[in-house]
């Protein structure tokens, strides 16, 4: 049985964009192939609180070879999409002010549905503990009003090094 949604799809306004990819480049450093996120719609920082989502389209880097003639997202690239929305998360209030938040693990991850393009997958990320060292979040995804996946995700900071490219950073 899939957990309680940590807010219910209806309630979010997918409309209310509150930082699209050229802002989310700002803090989080994937580039080409490996940005996931198309915009965030919700961050509420008193709650630890924060929504994005990505547009999958026909042609993601996966969908020639990931089931032919049945594209389905990756399950590990589903995991990464939320990943990338913790650590802007984790960006935007200035943790890790001299690098990013890195992926440091996974832990009870459920995958309830399919992604396939043509679809947003809509994610939603809680902190649980957020930490200098090690932050932790409860994260689901959902397409329309289905939850496709859950679990818990692991963030370690990267400290960057001098010529080691972090992203557009700055104020505002």
């Amino acid at each position: 049985m899939p957990p309680v949604a940590i807010i219910p799809p209806s309630e979010i306004d997918l409309d209310r964009v509150v930082a699209d990819q050229e802002q989310i480049r700002r803090f989080n450093p994937q580039r080409f192939e490996m940005e996931q996120l198309s915009a965030i719609v919700h961050i509420d920082t008193d709650e630890h609180l924060i929504v994005g989502y990505k547009d999958i389209t026909d042609d993601e880097f996966w969908c020639r070879g990931h089931i032919p003639g049945f594209p389905l997202m990756p399950g590990v690239l589903i995991c990464e999409v939320a990943a990338q929305l913790c650590s802007y998360y984790c960006q935007a209030v200035r943790l890790v002010p001299d690098g990013f938040l890195g992926f440091g693990g996974l832990e009870d991850v459920r995958f309830r549905g399919q992604v396939r393009p043509g679809d947003r997958l809509v994610i939603v990320g809680k902190a649980q503990r957020l930490h200098r060292r090690q932050t932790i979040f409860d994260t689901q995804g959902f397409v329309d009003d289905t939850m496709v996946y859950h679990g818990r995700i692991i963030g370690v900071p990267i400290i960057a090094t001098e010529g080691a490219p972090v992203g557009e950073r700055g104020d505002g």
